[in-house]
């Protein structure tokens, strides 16, 4: 038992999808993430084990990829296989029987339409236990309030590549924070730092998506 557990982590940090993903290269041929999630639950190993193996496995990837030890490529990997993953397990979320961290409303601001940072820090989150609610990109102030209203006590990013949407991203900040002032707010991407992040009113600037999951689970457990 232990060991299905130990090679769903592994097919997570290591990026192996299924049996027919070429990718990587040593693990050609071998069952992934989804043939060896649907055998552990047909085995009864619990979908809370499993999530945990999800978690773990995603807060190594992310360590590595903090270290410069892996790059976009690899997390991309290691994160699709851990959605394959979690596709498994959406079932027993829905039926209650897996309980999430809290709910993350996610998404790029108005104007941007990049989504590359935005769904690696999504996946990533979700991959450590958080319901994560992906509002798209180009998303307009007005329907980060709605998702808001409509998932009290929340958490919300913000994400922009472009220089020229940071008025947009520091708008749609005061804006939720006059709304909803206990809200807490993250923002990233590669035009922003912590200096930026805090003249425009967020809570915290999240550099890469492992840091984005450390701040998250600090201020839970706070």
């Amino acid at each position: 038992m232990n060991e299905i557990i130990e090679s769903i982590g592994l097919c997570i940090e290591k990026g192996k999808v299924n049996k027919a993903s070429s990718y990587p290269i040593d693990m050609q041929g071998k069952d992934g993430a989804d043939e060896i999630t649907k055998s552990a639950l047909i085995q009864n190993i619990g979908p809370d084990e499993i999530l945990k193996t999800c978690n773990d496995a995603m807060q190594r990837i992310g360590e590595k990829f903090g270290r410069n030890e892996v790059f976009v490529p690899e997390l991309l990997m290691a994160a699709k296989a851990m959605t394959t993953v979690m596709e498994h397990l959406k079932p027993f979320f829905q039926a209650g029987s897996i309980k999430t961290k809290g709910k993350f409303i996610i998404g790029t601001v108005a104007g941007d339409l990049h989504n590359i940072g935005k769904n690696l820090v999504s996946m990533v989150v979700e991959g450590n236990g958080w319901e994560v609610i992906d509002l798209g990109v180009d998303v307009k102030k007005e329907k980060f309030i709605k998702a808001i209203e409509e998932n009290p006590n929340s958490f919300v990013g913000l994400s922009a590549l472009l220089t020229t949407t940071m008025e947009n991203m520091a708008n749609t900040v005061k804006e939720i924070k006059a709304e909803y002032p206990s809200i807490t707010v993250i923002v990233g991407g590669a035009p922003l730092s912590a200096e930026s992040a805090k003249k425009m009113g967020a809570d915290a600037y999240a550099a890469n998506p492992q840091e984005a999951v450390l701040f998250l689970n600090e201020k839970i457990a706070s």
